[in-house]
Protein backbone atom coordinates (compact mmCIF):
# COMPACT_ATOMS: atom_id res chain seq x y z
CA UNK A 1 0.00 0.00 0.00
CA UNK A 2 1.53 3.37 -0.98
CA UNK A 3 2.15 5.93 1.79
CA UNK A 4 -0.38 8.67 2.34
CA UNK A 5 0.86 12.25 1.91
CA UNK A 6 1.59 13.78 5.29
CA UNK A 7 1.21 10.45 7.10
CA UNK A 8 3.74 10.29 9.97
CA UNK A 9 6.66 7.86 9.79
CA UNK A 10 8.26 6.50 12.96
CA UNK A 11 12.00 7.21 13.13
CA UNK A 12 14.56 5.69 15.49
CA UNK A 13 18.28 6.31 15.82
CA UNK A 14 19.52 3.41 17.95
CA UNK A 15 22.98 3.98 19.41
CA UNK A 16 25.06 2.26 22.05
CA UNK A 17 24.21 4.84 24.73
CA UNK A 18 20.94 6.48 23.64
CA UNK A 19 18.00 5.67 21.42
CA UNK A 20 16.29 8.66 19.85
CA UNK A 21 12.78 8.63 18.43
CA UNK A 22 10.93 11.11 16.24
CA UNK A 23 8.28 11.40 13.57
CA UNK A 24 8.72 12.43 9.96
CA UNK A 25 6.33 14.15 7.57
CA UNK A 26 7.47 12.97 4.15
CA UNK A 27 5.49 15.70 2.37
CA UNK A 28 7.30 18.55 4.17
CA UNK A 29 10.40 20.41 2.97
CA UNK A 30 11.89 19.84 6.44
CA UNK A 31 10.59 16.30 7.10
CA UNK A 32 11.99 15.79 10.62
CA UNK A 33 9.35 16.95 13.11
CA UNK A 34 11.59 18.47 15.76
CA UNK A 35 8.92 18.74 18.45
CA UNK A 36 8.44 14.95 18.32
CA UNK A 37 12.04 14.09 19.25
CA UNK A 38 12.58 12.12 22.46
CA UNK A 39 15.74 10.49 23.82
CA UNK A 40 16.11 7.49 26.15
CA UNK A 41 19.14 5.75 27.65
CA UNK A 42 19.31 2.22 26.25
CA UNK A 43 20.56 0.86 29.59
CA UNK A 44 17.18 1.68 31.14
CA UNK A 45 15.25 -0.68 28.83
CA UNK A 46 15.48 -4.45 28.49
CA UNK A 47 14.23 -4.41 24.91
CA UNK A 48 14.05 -1.86 22.12
CA UNK A 49 10.39 -2.67 21.43
CA UNK A 50 9.39 -1.73 24.99
CA UNK A 51 11.06 1.66 24.60
CA UNK A 52 9.45 2.21 21.18
CA UNK A 53 5.98 1.40 22.49
CA UNK A 54 6.48 3.82 25.38
CA UNK A 55 7.40 6.55 22.89
CA UNK A 56 4.34 5.88 20.72
CA UNK A 57 2.15 6.03 23.79
CA UNK A 58 3.70 9.34 24.76
CA UNK A 59 3.11 11.00 21.38
CA UNK A 60 -0.26 9.26 20.87
CA UNK A 61 0.47 8.47 17.23
CA UNK A 62 0.38 5.09 15.49
CA UNK A 63 2.45 5.24 12.30
CA UNK A 64 2.18 2.54 9.66
CA UNK A 65 5.79 2.87 8.50
CA UNK A 66 9.15 3.14 10.16
CA UNK A 67 12.81 3.87 9.44
CA UNK A 68 15.24 2.64 12.11
CA UNK A 69 18.95 3.46 12.01
CA UNK A 70 20.93 0.98 14.12
CA UNK A 71 24.54 1.05 15.28
CA UNK A 72 25.60 -2.32 13.93
CA UNK A 73 25.90 -4.32 10.71
CA UNK A 74 22.54 -4.79 8.95
CA UNK A 75 22.92 -8.05 7.05
CA UNK A 76 19.68 -9.95 7.63
CA UNK A 77 16.46 -9.93 9.60
CA UNK A 78 18.25 -9.66 12.96
CA UNK A 79 20.56 -6.76 13.75
CA UNK A 80 23.00 -7.25 16.62
CA UNK A 81 24.29 -3.96 17.96
CA UNK A 82 28.04 -3.53 18.25
CA UNK A 83 28.18 -1.72 21.60
CA UNK A 84 24.98 -2.93 23.33
CA UNK A 85 23.33 -6.34 23.80
CA UNK A 86 20.04 -5.42 22.10
CA UNK A 87 19.07 -7.58 19.11
CA UNK A 88 16.51 -6.07 16.73
CA UNK A 89 14.44 -8.29 14.44
CA UNK A 90 12.76 -6.53 11.53
CA UNK A 91 10.02 -9.18 11.36
CA UNK A 92 9.24 -9.12 15.08
CA UNK A 93 9.32 -5.32 15.30
CA UNK A 94 6.82 -4.93 12.47
CA UNK A 95 4.41 -7.13 14.41
CA UNK A 96 5.11 -5.68 17.86
CA UNK A 97 4.77 -2.06 16.70
CA UNK A 98 1.94 -2.61 14.21
CA UNK A 99 3.92 -1.41 11.19
CA UNK A 100 3.06 -2.22 7.57
CA UNK A 101 6.61 -1.46 6.43
CA UNK A 102 9.92 -1.10 8.24
CA UNK A 103 13.27 0.01 6.79
CA UNK A 104 16.21 -0.96 9.02
CA UNK A 105 19.56 0.51 8.06
CA UNK A 106 23.04 0.95 9.51
CA UNK A 107 23.19 4.17 11.54
CA UNK A 108 25.90 5.84 9.45
CA UNK A 109 24.33 4.80 6.18
CA UNK A 110 21.26 6.63 7.47
CA UNK A 111 23.27 9.56 8.79
CA UNK A 112 24.91 10.08 5.41
CA UNK A 113 21.48 10.90 4.01
CA UNK A 114 21.22 13.93 6.28
CA UNK A 115 23.71 15.88 4.13
CA UNK A 116 21.15 17.19 1.59
CA UNK A 117 18.98 18.49 4.46
CA UNK A 118 21.71 20.33 6.39
CA UNK A 119 21.53 24.12 6.38
CA UNK A 120 24.54 26.47 6.70
CA UNK A 121 23.67 26.87 10.40
CA UNK A 122 24.05 23.10 10.87
CA UNK A 123 27.71 22.90 9.84
CA UNK A 124 31.11 24.44 10.47
CA UNK A 125 34.18 24.01 8.33
CA UNK A 126 37.42 22.67 9.81
CA UNK A 127 40.28 24.22 7.87
CA UNK A 128 40.02 26.85 5.20
CA UNK A 129 37.89 25.06 2.59
CA UNK A 130 34.17 25.77 2.37
CA UNK A 131 31.68 22.92 2.07
CA UNK A 132 30.95 21.92 -1.51
CA UNK A 133 27.24 21.26 -0.98
CA UNK A 134 25.00 18.92 -2.94
CA UNK A 135 25.09 19.49 -6.70
CA UNK A 136 22.58 17.32 -8.55
CA UNK A 137 24.25 18.27 -11.83
CA UNK A 138 27.25 16.01 -11.24
CA UNK A 139 28.36 12.88 -9.44
CA UNK A 140 29.66 13.38 -5.92
CA UNK A 141 31.03 11.29 -3.08
CA UNK A 142 31.03 12.36 0.56
CA UNK A 143 32.30 10.48 3.62
CA UNK A 144 30.70 10.77 7.07
CA UNK A 145 32.70 9.78 10.15
CA UNK A 146 31.63 10.11 13.76
CA UNK A 147 33.41 9.49 17.06
CA UNK A 148 30.77 8.82 19.70
CA UNK A 149 29.97 5.68 21.68
CA UNK A 150 31.77 3.94 18.80
CA UNK A 151 33.46 5.16 15.63
CA UNK A 152 30.85 5.32 12.88
CA UNK A 153 31.78 5.45 9.22
CA UNK A 154 29.59 5.87 6.15
CA UNK A 155 29.42 7.57 2.80
CA UNK A 156 26.91 9.19 0.47
CA UNK A 157 27.02 8.82 -3.30
CA UNK A 158 25.09 11.43 -5.28
CA UNK A 159 24.26 10.69 -8.90
CA UNK A 160 21.74 13.08 -10.41
CA UNK A 161 18.64 12.78 -8.28
CA UNK A 162 19.72 9.50 -6.67
CA UNK A 163 21.24 9.21 -3.20
CA UNK A 164 23.01 6.02 -2.14
CA UNK A 165 24.23 5.63 1.43
CA UNK A 166 27.01 3.09 1.91
CA UNK A 167 26.79 0.66 4.81
CA UNK A 168 30.10 0.35 6.60
CA UNK A 169 31.77 -0.90 9.75
CA UNK A 170 34.86 1.12 8.91
CA UNK A 171 35.49 2.05 12.52
CA UNK A 172 36.78 -1.47 13.02
CA UNK A 173 39.68 -1.21 10.59
CA UNK A 174 43.06 -1.66 12.20
CA UNK A 175 44.69 1.28 13.98
CA UNK A 176 47.77 2.60 12.14
CA UNK A 177 50.24 4.58 14.31
CA UNK A 178 51.48 7.85 12.87
CA UNK A 179 54.64 8.27 14.96
CA UNK A 180 56.64 6.68 17.76
CA UNK A 181 54.27 7.95 20.46
CA UNK A 182 51.39 6.16 18.75
CA UNK A 183 53.51 3.04 18.31
CA UNK A 184 53.93 3.01 22.08
CA UNK A 185 50.17 3.48 22.50
CA UNK A 186 49.56 0.48 20.24
CA UNK A 187 52.07 -1.61 22.18
CA UNK A 188 50.31 -0.78 25.46
CA UNK A 189 46.89 -1.76 24.09
CA UNK A 190 47.79 -4.95 22.22
CA UNK A 191 48.13 -7.12 25.38
CA UNK A 192 44.62 -6.05 26.38
CA UNK A 193 42.82 -6.23 23.03
CA UNK A 194 45.03 -8.30 20.74
CA UNK A 195 44.03 -6.66 17.48
CA UNK A 196 43.61 -2.90 18.06
CA UNK A 197 40.98 -1.31 15.84
CA UNK A 198 40.58 2.40 15.20
CA UNK A 199 37.47 2.36 17.40
CA UNK A 200 39.53 1.21 20.39
CA UNK A 201 41.09 4.71 20.37
CA UNK A 202 38.78 7.05 18.46
CA UNK A 203 35.48 7.08 20.34
CA UNK A 204 34.33 7.86 23.87
CA UNK A 205 35.81 4.78 25.51
CA UNK A 206 38.75 5.07 23.10
CA UNK A 207 39.56 8.50 24.51
CA UNK A 208 39.88 6.87 27.92
CA UNK A 209 42.03 4.07 26.46
CA UNK A 210 44.28 6.65 24.82
CA UNK A 211 44.56 8.75 27.98
CA UNK A 212 45.69 5.81 30.10
CA UNK A 213 48.08 4.59 27.41
CA UNK A 214 49.71 8.03 27.34
CA UNK A 215 49.43 8.61 31.10
CA UNK A 216 49.22 5.26 32.96
CA UNK A 217 48.82 6.95 36.35
CA UNK A 218 45.95 9.22 35.28
CA UNK A 219 42.81 9.14 37.39
CA UNK A 220 40.29 10.39 34.80
CA UNK A 221 38.06 7.47 33.83
CA UNK A 222 35.40 8.94 31.54
CA UNK A 223 35.57 11.02 28.35
CA UNK A 224 33.57 13.74 30.12
CA UNK A 225 36.20 14.06 32.87
CA UNK A 226 39.06 14.11 30.38
CA UNK A 227 37.50 16.80 28.19
CA UNK A 228 36.45 18.86 31.22
CA UNK A 229 39.97 18.76 32.69
CA UNK A 230 41.74 19.60 29.43
CA UNK A 231 41.51 23.35 30.05
CA UNK A 232 43.70 23.12 33.17
CA UNK A 233 45.43 19.71 33.13
CA UNK A 234 48.36 19.39 30.67
CA UNK A 235 48.03 15.59 30.53
CA UNK A 236 44.35 15.75 29.56
CA UNK A 237 45.08 18.50 27.06
CA UNK A 238 47.81 16.36 25.49
CA UNK A 239 45.36 13.46 25.20
CA UNK A 240 42.73 15.62 23.51
CA UNK A 241 45.27 17.04 21.07
CA UNK A 242 46.62 13.58 20.26
CA UNK A 243 43.07 12.24 19.82
CA UNK A 244 42.24 14.97 17.29
CA UNK A 245 45.48 14.42 15.39
CA UNK A 246 44.85 10.66 15.19
CA UNK A 247 41.27 11.31 14.11
CA UNK A 248 42.58 13.50 11.29
CA UNK A 249 44.73 10.63 10.10
CA UNK A 250 41.91 8.06 9.95
CA UNK A 251 39.51 10.58 8.40
CA UNK A 252 42.07 11.20 5.65
CA UNK A 253 42.37 7.44 5.15
CA UNK A 254 38.63 7.15 4.58
CA UNK A 255 38.65 10.10 2.19
CA UNK A 256 41.16 8.11 0.14
CA UNK A 257 39.28 4.81 0.54
CA UNK A 258 35.94 6.23 -0.60
CA UNK A 259 37.32 8.76 -3.07
CA UNK A 260 35.39 11.36 -1.07
CA UNK A 261 36.82 14.31 -2.98
CA UNK A 262 33.66 16.39 -2.43
CA UNK A 263 34.02 16.50 1.34
CA UNK A 264 34.25 14.62 4.61
CA UNK A 265 31.73 15.36 7.36
CA UNK A 266 32.41 14.78 11.06
CA UNK A 267 29.47 13.73 13.22
CA UNK A 268 29.25 11.87 16.54
CA UNK A 269 28.83 13.07 20.09
CA UNK A 270 32.47 14.02 20.59
CA UNK A 271 32.78 16.30 17.57
CA UNK A 272 31.03 19.40 19.01
CA UNK A 273 32.94 19.06 22.31
CA UNK A 274 36.29 18.88 20.51
CA UNK A 275 35.58 21.47 17.83
CA UNK A 276 38.07 24.04 19.10
CA UNK A 277 40.92 21.52 19.16
CA UNK A 278 39.87 20.03 15.83
CA UNK A 279 40.14 23.51 14.34
CA UNK A 280 43.60 24.06 15.83
CA UNK A 281 45.59 22.61 12.95
CA UNK A 282 46.82 19.14 13.91
CA UNK A 283 43.64 17.44 12.72
CA UNK A 284 43.87 19.03 9.30
CA UNK A 285 47.64 18.50 9.05
CA UNK A 286 47.27 14.78 9.68
CA UNK A 287 44.28 14.61 7.33
CA UNK A 288 46.43 15.96 4.50
CA UNK A 289 49.62 14.03 5.38
CA UNK A 290 49.10 11.29 2.80
CA UNK A 291 52.38 11.25 0.92
CA UNK A 292 51.83 11.34 -2.84
CA UNK A 293 48.16 12.20 -2.27
CA UNK A 294 48.78 15.17 0.00
CA UNK A 295 47.90 17.63 -2.78
CA UNK A 296 44.63 15.80 -3.43
CA UNK A 297 43.61 15.80 0.24
CA UNK A 298 44.53 19.48 0.54
CA UNK A 299 41.58 20.21 -1.77
CA UNK A 300 39.03 18.14 0.18
CA UNK A 301 36.82 20.09 2.63
CA UNK A 302 36.34 18.79 6.17
CA UNK A 303 33.12 19.87 7.85
CA UNK A 304 31.71 19.38 11.35
CA UNK A 305 28.00 18.59 11.64
CA UNK A 306 26.46 20.65 14.45
CA UNK A 307 22.84 19.61 13.92
CA UNK A 308 21.57 18.19 17.21
CA UNK A 309 20.13 15.00 15.67
CA UNK A 310 21.82 14.16 12.35
CA UNK A 311 20.92 10.47 12.67
CA UNK A 312 17.21 11.24 12.89
CA UNK A 313 17.56 13.82 10.12
CA UNK A 314 19.10 11.16 7.88
CA UNK A 315 16.35 8.69 8.80
CA UNK A 316 13.78 11.35 7.89
CA UNK A 317 15.49 11.81 4.51
CA UNK A 318 15.28 8.04 3.94
CA UNK A 319 11.58 8.13 4.82
CA UNK A 320 11.07 10.75 2.11
CA UNK A 321 12.94 8.65 -0.44
CA UNK A 322 11.08 5.48 0.61
CA UNK A 323 7.84 7.36 -0.06
CA UNK A 324 8.95 7.97 -3.64
CA UNK A 325 9.42 11.70 -3.12
CA UNK A 326 12.38 13.98 -3.83
CA UNK A 327 14.48 15.61 -1.15
CA UNK A 328 14.37 19.38 -1.20
CA UNK A 329 18.08 20.20 -1.10
CA UNK A 330 18.92 22.70 1.63
CA UNK A 331 22.74 22.61 1.51
CA UNK A 332 23.33 23.44 -2.17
Amino acid sequence: MPPVAGEPVLLADVGGTHVRFALADTAAAAPLLVDSIRRHRVAEWSAFSDCARAYLGEVSVHPRRGVFAVAGPVTGDEVRMTNHPWVLSRTHLRTELGLDALHVVNDFAAMSHCLPLLTPADVRTIGGLAATGIDLGRRQTFAVIGPGTGLGVGALLVDGGRFVGLHSEGGHVGFAPGDEVEVSVLNRLMPRFGRVSAERLLCGSGLVNLHHALHPQASEDTPERITAAAATDPACRETIERFCAMLGSIVGDFALAYGAWDGVYLAGGLTPRLLETLSGGAFRARFEAKGRYADVLARVPTIAILHAEPGLLGAAALAVLDAGRSLQIRSA
